[in-house]
């Protein structure tokens, strides 16, 4: 039984994935990286901690002129001010968070985003009044797809995990969630659609208007 909702963020509240990649994308080609967007979805739902050390790894730059740490400050300034200025929350969201509001079911926020990014699209939206729990991934020693996220969501909710519904727009957190024994909504990118990889999860769908209270329901019914 569906007893808490935990969102993703990034792809799920609004599409900011075209934000993240505009902003790596110029940074990292500073940096000497030859970041493309089709390496970008390589890393959709990794920390950027994680995404950072990775680059780094393959196209290793001066880490005393570009120390990891000012190198993510400035994608993280860079996204806030697109989020700010360009940000639209995806339409269905306002749909499904009254309708689990109306199901008394609580909810949280388990995003790979730092905190402050998390804050500044919350505040952005007005929704920080519908979740009980917000967590990012920059306060776990592992990001997705390792299902430490939500498994801190679900505590911090007082709820089994085996009871949370997760919904998720990536792969790689779709296997967090499924790791962590969650049920799982999957709102893939439209060319991600028919990736068989998807097939993980409980339920795909692609509008967050087509996961109405009957498709809720018939999920929750399977046990």
């Amino acid at each position: 039984m569906i007893k808490a909702v935990i969102f993703d963020m990034d792809g799920i509240i609004l599409d900011s994935e075209p934000f993240w990649k505009e902003v790596e994308i110029e940074i990292f080609n500073l940096l000497g990286v030859p970041l493309t967007p089709e390496m970008c979805e390589t890393t959709t739902g990794m920390r950027l901690v994680d995404v950072t050390r990775l680059w780094h790894s393959r196209y290793p730059w001066n880490e005393k002129e570009h120390s990891f740490d000012s190198v993510n400050a400035e994608i993280v300034e860079g996204l806030i001010k697109k989020i700010k200025e360009k940000g639209v929350m995806n339409n269905g969201v306002t749909e499904l968070l009254e309708m689990f509001a109306a199901k008394k079911l609580p909810m949280a926020i388990a995003s790979s985003s730092d905190m402050n990014i998390i804050d500044a699209v919350l505040d952005k939206f007005d929704i920080r009044k519908y979740f009980k729990a917000i967590h990012s991934a920059e306060n776990e020693k592992y990001g997705k797809p390792h299902p430490a996220i939500y498994l801190t969501a679900a505590e911090m909710l007082g709820v089994d995990p085996v009871n949370c519904l997760a919904i998720e727009d990536s792969f790689n957190g779709v296997v967090s969630a499924v790791a962590a024994r969650m049920k799982t909504a999957a709102y893939p990118e439209k060319t991600n659609f028919y990736n068989p990889k998807f097939a993980i999860a409980d339920l795909k769908f692609r509008s967050l208007k087509d996961f109405t209270a009957e498709e809720f329901d018939r999920l929750d019914k399977q046990g």
